[in-house]
């Protein structure tokens, strides 16, 4: 089952993110909120983005997988999710901010959105 393989490849991008975030907590001696701290700032947006996305996507892969869908469908999907959202982790997290990789990541994370929200309607309708 090759959803396996991105759950596990998004969950070390995760934990990766929650250093980063430590680090930058660490750095910026900030418990809670981000005090202000640009960096601090861009480090709990990376990894908050990630949650905000990443388990809805997951969520359809799985369904896809589970209606039989081809698995080079799932890997096609599941890499652009990867893809897209440690290019838009990089992206957010450095100063100043290279908008095309922000943007990049968004539009792979999106496409993968949309396309297996589609393939699963039509799957339901026919």
């Amino acid at each position: 089952m090759p959803l396996g393989l991105y759950a596990g490849l998004l969950t070390l991008l995760y934990i990766a993110l929650t250093f980063r975030t430590i680090g930058a907590r660490r750095r910026a001696q900030q418990a809670l909120g981000d005090g202000g701290d640009r960096l601090l700032q861009r480090a709990m947006r990376a990894h908050g983005n990630f949650m905000e996305y990443v388990p809805l996507a997951l969520i359809l892969l799985f369904m896809l997988q589970q209606q039989g869908a081809a698995s080079w469908l799932i890997h096609l999907l599941g890499s652009a999710l990867f893809l897209g959202r440690a290019i838009h982790a990089v992206g957010i997290s450095q100063q100043p901010e290279p908008l095309k990789l922000r943007v990049t990541g968004m539009l792979l994370t999106l496409l993968t959105l949309f396309s297996s929200a589609l393939l699963l309607i039509i799957n339901a309708v026919f």
